[in-house]
């Protein structure tokens, strides 16, 4: 199981989830799951995308930084609520590849990991 706190107009929530065992992130918190691509020059082989469409608020985590599976790595905002997109696994940020403020659709490769 695990907690997140998820804020609503203000309102703080408490949420727990139940995990599936996969490496996927929980269905009640979006996450992006991996998805394994050749890497490119620079980038990692493992895409961290963005499961809702919305705005990139903060990005938390830098290239070359060491991160555990559930690390949060960007916190998106869509419909105004804040969403952490996470690390679907342990290893390091190989790239970002988005910016604070962009718009970003379901799908769009935020970083990608080594």
């Amino acid at each position: 199981m695990k907690s997140y706190t998820i804020t609503v107009n203000g309102t703080a929530y408490e949420v727990t989830v139940e995990e599936t065992g996969s490496a996927a992130a929980p269905k009640a918190a979006p996450a992006p799951a991996p998805k394994a691509a050749a890497p490119a020059a620079g980038a990692g082989a493992v895409k961290v995308t963005a499961s809702v469409p919305g705005k990139v608020l903060k990005i938390v985590a830098s290239a070359g930084q060491a991160v555990k599976a559930g690390d949060s790595i960007v916190i998106l905002e869509s419909m105004k609520m804040e969403i952490p997109v996470v690390a679907p696994q342990d290893g390091t940020v190989a790239s970002i590849d988005t910016t604070e403020g962009a718009s970003v659709e379901n799908g769009d490769t935020l970083a990608t990991m080594n």
